[in-house]
């Protein structure tokens, strides 16, 4: 008598956990952070919010606190003024931009 054949247990389909991509964890030097800024500088110059959010990514790849303190700002109010609803001064955009170690170039348009 032939032997049955055992079946074989299908293996389960693999799946992929994914992550909320978060562009603060890649800006690791200087360098990276000033062309990141640069590059949202050079393609998206009028969109406020969008150069706000990436002043923001900078601020959390080098530490919120310690922004803060250099910027001269509590914490809440640098985490307020780089919110998605924040609207800093441009006092504000210039003392977290020396906090952060970029400076603003001009050159004609």
């Amino acid at each position: 008598m032939p032997k049955a054949a055992s079946k074989a247990k299908a293996p389960a389909p693999a799946y992929t956990k994914t992550v909320a991509y978060d562009v603060a964890e890649q800006l690791r030097t200087p360098a990276e952070m000033a062309a990141y800024l640069d590059a949202w500088l050079e393609e998206a110059p009028d969109d406020v919010a969008g150069i706000t959010r990436a002043l923001g990514d900078i601020a959390r790849a080098k530490g919120m606190s310690q922004v803060a303190r250099d910027a001269g700002l509590s914490r809440e109010s640098l985490y307020k003024a780089l919110s998605e609803n924040g609207n800093p001064s441009f006092a504000t955009v210039l003392k977290v931009a020396r906090a952060l170690g970029v400076k603003f170039h001009a050159q004609p348009a």
